[in-house]
């Protein structure tokens, strides 16, 4: 099943897609607003978030095919933190020593035990579909990073999610140590366009993944790769960011990226960012300067 976070006037709505369907979950249970609030009611009850929307079904409003053109979906968890890995791909090892000074220190990574988990974003630094997602004002060499998220309530995985890490690589490729102004900045995260369940998903590890960069209705990158080429586990990575870590009760984790522009390509304001993976969705945004 995929939850979209919709919106109808300044009141959220729960909308669940299944079977080919769209269905308003909050026009059968008022007090079921946003996906945090089935994931309560999981807890409540006892029971999955898939098993309560279903049988909420019978009672709930089928909305029109067109739904999630006119009401466009929101972020679909206000997650209290987003955090990511890095180098969890070869490609993405590769591109980090291209840009850096100290290009060993990636490989090393790459090949430990320890993977990089890094904190990434805030809800108030974080967009939803057809949002801006933003390159920094001092930053010029700025690319999206593609990746396969997990939605994590209590610490335990519940859910799937797109995520684009925004990244300068101008500015992390100048120290290491500037990684956090490379990846922390306004609106520097967008997650979307829904929440694929975990219990509905087969295998996260196998998963095509896409992406396409356009620039005045040109299309300047279009790639696709596999999550099955992760170095890492997801239940590797969620370990490293839950334990020793006081993790809010919603959270996504970010699980790095293998599609990354060639060198010397970068974003402009204005140009268009549409992320696809298999099962659950596309997330598009347009690129803005902070």
């Amino acid at each position: 099943m995929r939850y979209y976070q919709l919106r109808e006037g300044k009141s959220p709505r729960l909308a669940v897609e299944t079977a080919g369907s769209l269905y308003d979950l909050t026009a059968a249970t008022p007090q079921l607003r946003t996906f945090e609030d089935l994931l309560r009611a999981s807890t409540i009850t006892d029971h999955t978030v898939d098993r309560i929307a279903d049988r909420l079904l019978e009672d709930a409003s089928v909305l029109p095919n067109d739904a999630l053109e006119e009401d466009a979906p929101e972020a679909p968890v206000s997650s209290g933190e987003v955090w990511a890995a890095g180098v969890t791909y070869r490609i993405s090892e590769e591109a980090r020593k291209a840009e850096s000074s100290m290009p060993d220190m990636y490989l090393d990574v790459y090949e430990s035990d320890r993977p990089e988990v890094f904190f990434k974003a805030t809800p108030n630094r974080t967009v939803g579909p057809n949002e801006g997602v933003g390159i920094r004002a001092d930053s010029e060499w700025d690319v999206p990073e593609p990746e396969l998220g997990v939605v994590l309530f209590e610490g335990d995985i519940v859910g799937y999610t797109i995520g684009n890490d925004m990244s300068s690589r101008s500015i992390e490729g100048e120290n290491p140590l500037y990684l956090p102004q490379a990846k922390v900045y306004d609106r520097c995260c967008a997650i979307g366009p829904c929440v694929r369940s975990a219990d509905s998903l087969e295998d996260p590890h196998d998963l095509e993944m896409w992406m396409t960069i356009s620039r005045d209705g040109e299309v300047l990158y279009d790639e696709s790769t596999n999550t099955g080429k992760m170095v890492r586990s997801v239940e590797e990575l969620v370990d490293c960011y839950v334990e020793h870590n006081a993790v809010p009760d919603v959270s996504v984790l970010l699980t790095g990226t293998s599609l990354v522009p060639e060198e010397g390509f970068t974003l402009h304001e204005g140009d268009e960012v549409e992320i696809g993976l298999e099962e659950i969705g596309t997330l598009s945004n347009t690129v803005v300067e902070v």
